[in-house]
């Protein structure tokens, strides 16, 4: 879920090239409209988005579903900060991506979280 159509089309089409069955989303609550419980393991959010950010749509969505997993992706290092704050239980190494490494740590992130 990127709000950057671009992003999001490559972030599909490189999982979906490893095996990986992907819906993906721009708009944060077209995501949430059409997320179902048991359907997805992991969300793999941008952080800074309209309407709402990464982490306010994954509270919502870990309230539907509590066993999702989620990974945060991010240009800014600003969100770092409240990202520990707000999931003090997950560890950032595994759950927080930077943008411009995203591509190269994106399959081994998804392979370790769901595996």
């Amino acid at each position: 879920m990127d709000d950057d159509a671009d992003i999001t089309s490559t972030f599909k089409m490189i999982l979906e090239m490893n095996g990986f069955e992907v819906d993906a989303y721009t708009s944060p609550l077209s995501a949430l409209s059409n997320f179902k419980p048991n359907e997805f393991g992991l969300l793999i959010l941008d952080v800074r988005m309209p309407d709402m950010n990464g982490f306010e749509l994954y509270r919502k969505i870990k309230s539907i579903d509590s066993r999702v997993e989620a990974c945060f992706i991010t240009a800014f290092e600003d969100y770092r900060e409240e990202f520990k704050e707000s999931f003090p239980m997950l560890d950032e190494a595994k759950y927080f991506i930077r943008k411009p490494k995203a591509i190269e740590d994106l399959i081994n992130h998804v392979a370790t979280l769901l595996g």
